[in-house]
């Protein structure tokens, strides 16, 4: 019956009368056709011009739309301009002009079991010699100071600028506190007081250094200056102690990220480095330091990372820093 149907459409209009003078036929070829129920397409039931756009802008593309430059002209529509710098480049490898050894050879060092009863600790004074955090500040690179302008944005645009300011005295504040609890713990020889795991601004770092403070002792100083006799700079070094048997400048850092290489710390091997010339270099201090320690803790009491930096490594550092400082010296 199909057939005869579509033989019949397939004639030519004069010839069509056939088809109408049998009713029969098309009844039955109707039902045939039309016994199953038409599914309905629901795609059907959407506003197809409203998102004509919409759909256009997504299949136009046979790969993704977003570059490195898409990137940064969405990040300066959202929050605002990042930097006042050019794009960042490689910055030239240069060489030192004058290299001064990070072990000072002329320096006498005491046998360090006849241990004094207290850490040595000598107060920071006013003066003109710049800080090693100053001198790091204003010789960071091009990209650093481009991702830290950018973080600074992002907060403000999340905060506001009231509560930037808030949210970083708050940060300054706690790790004050919480270097103060350490120094605490090391003269008195024992662990936190009930008093300091309390509180709610220090206790999860605490908890997260617990582990790595077993591993200290023998503390030679705590939240002490020292200063290069012959590089001119000074700064103020958290610790210095005995760490798994060697003797090291500790420095302790809070974070709110995970930090688990050396590399995620920045620039502070470098600052662990210009405090372990200065203090070879400082006649204040009778002994002298070849090791590093950078102790990242974090407020939700997961365990610290702790970043041994060897001679090697240290030496490393040390000549980067030497170089920064030149850098520092050359433009002021």
């Amino acid at each position: 019956i199909r057939m005869k149907f579509l033989q019949l459409l397939s004639r030519k209009p004069g010839n069509l009368g056939i088809f109408f003078q049998c009713p029969y036929l098309c009844v039955a070829t109707s039902a045939c056709l039309y016994s199953k129920k038409k599914k309905v397409n629901s795609y059907e039931q959407v506003d197809q011009e409203k998102y004509k756009n919409l759909v256009y802008s997504v299949t136009s593309y046979k790969t993704s739309a977003q570059t490195a430059e898409t990137i940064f002209e969405e990040d300066n529509l959202i929050y605002g301009p990042p930097d006042k710098h050019k794009p960042p480049v490689k910055s030239e490898t240069k060489s030192l002009k004058n290299c001064v050894p990070l072990i000072n050879p002329n320096k006498r060092i005491s046998s360090l079991s006849n241990e004094s009863n207290l850490p040595m600790k000598i107060a920071l004074q006013k003066t003109k010699v710049p800080s090693v955090t100053r001198i790091l500040q204003q010789t960071m690179s091009p990209q650093q100071a481009f991702y830290l302008e950018r973080w600074k944005q992002k907060m403000i645009q999340e905060l506001g600028k009231d509560g930037f300011a808030e949210y970083t005295k708050n940060l300054f504040l706690q790790g004050e506190l919480f270097h103060a609890a350490l120094e605490s713990i090391f003269l008195s020889g024992e662990g936190a007081t009930k008093e300091q795991r309390d509180d709610i601004d220090i206790s999860g770092y605490l908890s997260s250094v617990h582990h790595v403070l077993k591993d200290v002792n023998e503390v030679k100083a705590l939240e002490s200056a020292v200063q290069h006799d012959t590089l001119k700079y000074l700064g103020l070094v958290d610790c210095v102690a005995k760490y798994r048997g060697q003797l090291c400048v500790i420095d302790w850092k809070t974070s709110e990220k995970p930090k688990p290489f050396l590399n995620n710390t920045f620039d502070n091997p470098l600052q662990v480095a210009a405090y372990i010339g200065a203090i070879n270099h400082d006649a204040s201090y009778d002994f002298q330091v070849n090791c590093g320690l950078i102790v990242v803790a974090y407020k939700n009491g997961s365990p610290a990372h702790a970043h041994f930096m060897n001679p090697d490594l240290c030496l490393q550092y040390w000549n980067k820093w030497l170089l920064r400082l030149e850098e520092y010296m050359d433009k002021n």
